[in-house]
């Protein structure tokens, strides 16, 4: 692969489509080798780009753009990044939608799932839920648009700190090296390292069920239970994810590598990590629909907990990590008498998926 892009020998800006602390970062780091354009809903994000190449009070390259409408942007650009909330994921992809064609390229950043459920059914009115109506971020944009090359994004990456431009790795993920090669291209650099992986489904996964972990890790430090309890509850976390990943579609080598244990370890030992922040908050006494109300970004975590517990009620599988972090969640169980239940469950084998 040269330095010319695949897409068209001219060319095009590349499209963020979200403007959070992820999409920004995202957004800046492609600035350094491309035009960038990115899509916000809000006006007045537009124009604060746009007049004065700022974003929050924020000085960004002066070659980001902005814009409220996908149609512009889809016609503007060839690939897209999809950095949205997994809550707000399948309303702005069918936004996009009606602008998309085959010829476009996705490669999103959202660490979470979303559902597909039968008319007028909620995830509240959900017991049981199959494989069939869950769906990661790459197969809502396969389902709701026509575009066929689709990659995700996933890794230990911390916002603040990659705006801070310290060393950092991602991984891309797609079923088409071209699209692997693309997002190399674009965003590697002497402090960003980025690796691919064919196993797209098994990434996106690793980057999702290690969201709970994380919750359970910031309630294990809101306690103040030490570094040996992490330990444990790290090794135990990877053994789920596998287990979990594989019932879901993935490969273990997926969990087993940076956007699986590397992002793990990063998000259960970082103030910065939404998840770990609602577990830690949340062993300090406070109440759960005001940790959510308090932040300003979404804790995937959360929904994503509520999600593999009814799929877990459809297989023989167990998560005991998840399955005591839903009763935490929802049910009002005390944080300690979960993790004294975790302490105490009979795990006879160390490693059991080899």
């Amino acid at each position: 692969m040269d330095s010319k892009s695949f897409l068209d020998k001219e060319e095009k800006p590349i499209g963020v489509v979200g403007v959070g602390s992820f999409g920004a970062a995202i957004a800046i780091m492609l600035a350094e080798k491309v035009d960038v354009l990115v899509y916000a809903r809000k006006p007045e994000i537009v124009e604060e780009i746009n007049s004065k190449n700022t974003l929050s009070g924020k000085a960004i390259p002066e070659n980001i753009r902005a814009t409220t409408e996908p149609e512009e942007l889809c016609k503007q650009c060839d690939l897209l990044f999809f950095m949205i909330s997994s809550s707000g994921f399948q309303e702005v992809t069918r936004s996009f939608a009606p602008y998309l064609f085959p010829y476009h390229v996705i490669i999103h950043g959202t660490k979470g799932l979303c559902l597909n459920l039968p008319e007028g059914k909620n995830l509240d009115q959900m017991k049981r839920m199959k494989r069939s109506q869950i769906l990661t971020m790459s197969e809502v944009i396969t389902e709701e648009t026509v575009v066929v090359r689709v990659g995700c994004l996933a890794g230990p990456n911390i916002s603040k700190e990659l705006r801070q431009g310290q060393p950092a790795a991602t991984v891309v993920a797609s079923k088409y090296n071209e699209v692997i090669l693309e997002g190399q291209r674009l965003l590697r650099s002497d402090k960003f390292q980025v690796y691919g992986n064919s196993d797209m489904i098994g990434v996106e996964l690793s980057g999702v069920l290690k969201n709970i972990i994380a919750i359970a890790a910031g309630a294990l430090a809101g306690l103040g239970l030490g570094e040996n309890a992490k330990g444990l509850l790290i090794s135990r976390g990877m053994v789920e994810m596998i287990h979990l990943g594989n019932e879901l579609g993935g490969s273990i080598k997926s969990v087993m590598g940076l956007a699986g244990i590397g992002d793990l370890v990063t998000t259960c030992n970082s103030v910065h990590s939404r998840n770990y922040t609602v577990g830690y908050r949340l062993a300090k006494g406070e109440n759960l629909q005001e940790i959510i109300e308090d932040m300003e970004e979404v804790a995937e975590g959360i929904n994503t907990v509520r999600i593999i517990r009814a799929f877990l009620e459809s297989t023989d599988l167990r998560a005991p990590i998840t399955e005591n972090l839903y009763k935490v969640l929802f049910e009002g169980v005390p944080i300690s008498d979960a993790l004294q239940f975790l302490m105490k469950y009979p795990f006879s084998v160390d490693v059991d998926f080899v």
